[in-house]
């Protein structure tokens, strides 16, 4: 297992704790508007688990969490010894995740592994393989959905679902259809597109809503948008 990037310390990325968050390369999305292509194709230069532990050592003092990103984490057979380690060292988990292995999320939340995760629903069902950029198994990403709502009824995980809004993938009635899929819309965010420059699709058109126009359908949809 290599670890393809750090970010040392972060306030933003688990909600209430200082965290450090990782980066594994490797995707089974192809999202056009992903903005971290050298995660999705590991090309990233990477790190071993001994010196991300040697890292934590150091920056114990400093952090309560470990927040770990992708990529896509749950394509890492040796991800549950990864988080073992972590927990040994009294740190919350946040995984963030596109839910395609409902195996390994049940593995991790039944060991109490994960505190947070973190679900990316790229849209309606219909739309599903446009966004990710190829063949997707969406009965996983139900399935996955579907043990985040029941395990957070019986209080052994924390979650969120977010959904990036690009205007020229996702119109409203896409937004509405989507949360209509799922049976829980209460700790769902909207998430503004931003296009950073360094976007897999770089011959794509994507654009942002306005910031009214997100805070409306936010408001329709009853989900939050950031």
């Amino acid at each position: 297992m290599k670890i393809a990037g750090i970010i040392k310390a972060s306030l933003i990325e688990y909600p209430g704790k200082a965290s450090t968050v990782i980066f594994f390369g490797g995707c089974n999305f192809r999202c056009g508007y992903c903005h971290n292509p050298e995660l999705v194709f590991a090309e990233a230069p990477s790190i071993s688990p001994e010196d991300f532990f040697a890292f934590l050592l150091k920056r114990k003092k400093f952090i309560d969490a470990v927040c770990i990103s992708g990529g896509e984490p749950t394509l890492q057979p040796s991800l549950p010894d990864l988080i073992r380690e972590i927990k040994k060292r009294g740190l919350s988990v946040k995984l963030e995740t596109n839910g395609t292995n409902p195996s390994m999320l049940a593995l991790l939340i039944d060991e109490g592994l994960v505190d947070y995760v973190a679900m990316d629903i790229k849209a309606p069902e219909k739309k599903y393989n446009i966004i990710a950029g190829g063949q997707v198994d969406f009965a996983s990403v139900r399935r996955s959905a579907q043990l985040l709502i029941e395990k957070a009824k019986q209080k052994k995980i924390v979650y969120e679902f977010r959904t990036t809004v690009c205007k020229e993938l996702l119109t409203k009635e896409d937004i509405r259809m989507m949360i209509g899929e799922y049976a829980s819309p209460e700790n769902w965010y909207l998430q503004t597109f931003k296009n950073s420059g360094h976007i897999i699709d770089q011959e794509g058109q994507y654009s942002a809503y306005t910031k009214e126009e997100m805070n409306q359908m936010g408001e329709e949809f009853c989900v939050n948008v950031r």
